[in-house]
């Protein structure tokens, strides 16, 4: 019966822990300062953030990726034969879907993933698929180089502005 009490007291003490962390309980005085931006400064307090603030803060920055708007452009201009199924300018990712180019016999479906801000190879990676299965390596390689290289373009155009 004793260790049932102990431990319920304790279950009691990290709930209100836990609170006090994530800003649930106000430890630091029972009224607010009556205009929170310039107060703390002039009493030359540091401005305190809650856990649950600094959990919010950092899984947003975790799902915004930066993509180059050079390769993004490029990548749209050099599959303009494919239907679009799914762009999505925060990730990064441009789904297509099947699609012949001009003057080809073959159909293709591409998936582009733009992972990084700068204008390099590593930022780009492509995905080509026929209908029989993946396009072959020279064929990605070639469809990299033309949006690459439209990216370069653009780029260039730009800052002739």
């Amino acid at each position: 019966m004793r260790k049932t009490r102990v431990a319920g007291r304790m279950a009691i003490m990290c709930m209100a822990i836990f609170l006090a962390g994530c800003g649930g309980l106000n430890f630091r005085g029972s009224t607010p300062p009556s205009d929170p931006e310039t107060s703390g400064r002039e009493r030359g307090q540091r401005n305190e953030t809650t856990l649950g603030e600094a959990l919010r803060a950092r899984r947003n920055q975790e799902s915004i990726v930066r993509v180059n708007k050079y390769i993004w452009s490029a990548s749209l201009q050099v599959l303009d034969f494919l239907p679009i199924q799914s762009v999505d300018p925060f990730t990064g990712v441009i789904v297509t879907g099947f699609g012949t180019p001009p003057g080809g016999g073959r159909a293709y479906r591409a998936t582009v993933l733009i992972s990084d801000p700068a204008l390099d190879a590593r930022s780009l990676n492509v995905a080509l698929q026929t209908r029989n299965g993946p396009a072959s390596t020279a064929t990605v390689r070639a469809i990299e180089d033309a949006i690459l290289t439209r990216a370069r373009q653009l780029r260039v155009a730009d800052n002739r502005l």
